[in-house]
């Protein structure tokens, strides 16, 4: 794929605190779209979950995917980018072949891309940061890629789509543009591909959802 300048897209700095990301955007420190999402959303499944595993386990396997997740972005974004990129821990080869399997399959439909790891932000709102913004079968398209254990059902990821509706909309408040498209690329450890692609009024109706979640998050932070 080719390199697109049509954007020149703002880098802004971000910092973790007791679990909350935010971003540095002209000296204006914004919620991320992450941390938004995880301060409004039900988490009574993932405390059943934990519960039954145990904490400790839990904790094992949020550490082992967040690392291995990690890996998956960075093989991904050196492929795009053509820089040379290499993991030769254990976890970096687990990720090594999941990244692959996402560039030969899921990026093929890939022309020319905008932007890779690109900060976005909605001014005085959110920020966040998407994995790819693109040119997929002629259409302008945010693309995130996720890694996970076992197979994904649409209605176990619904914030994965808010996630990308509120992409899409910072993109365009910001460059005036017209994101028609959100794919989730995601990919397991056996090498299990999924693609979940949106647009049309499923676009319009995760944007939606995004903001009612703003406003439940701004609604219980700020005094």
């Amino acid at each position: 794929m080719k390199r697109s300048d049509k954007y020149n897209y703002v880098q802004v700095s971000r910092s973790e605190d007791h679990g909350s990301r935010t971003y540095d955007v002209f000296g204006i420190k914004l919620p991320s779209v992450t941390t938004i999402l995880a301060k409004t959303k039900d988490t009574s499944y993932l405390d059943r979950w934990k519960a039954k595993v145990g904490h400790e386990e839990a904790e094992r396997i949020k550490n082992l995917s967040s690392k291995r997740g990690t890996s998956m972005h960075k093989f991904i974004e050196n492929h795009i980018t053509g820089e040379g990129y290499d993991d030769l821990t254990e976890i970096g080869q687990q990720a090594k072949p999941m990244a692959q399997k996402i560039i030969d399959v899921g990026l093929t439909p890939v022309t020319e891309y905008y932007g890779s790891e690109v900060s976005l932000y909605y001014p005085g709102l959110y920020a966040g940061s998407t994995d790819l913004v693109c040119v997929h079968n002629e259409v302008d398209t945010i693309i995130d890629f996720k890694q996970a254990n076992r197979p994904k059902r649409e209605d176990w990821i619904e914030d994965y789509f808010l996630q990308i509706g509120a992409y899409a909309m910072a993109h365009d408040h910001v460059y005036g543009s017209n994101i028609q498209q959100g794919i989730i690329l995601i990919c397991t450890p056996d090498l299990y591909l999924q693609e979940f692609k949106f647009q049309g009024d499923k676009m319009r109706l995760y944007r939606h959802k995004f903001l009612e979640r703003l406003n439940l998050y701004y609604g219980r932070n700020v005094a």
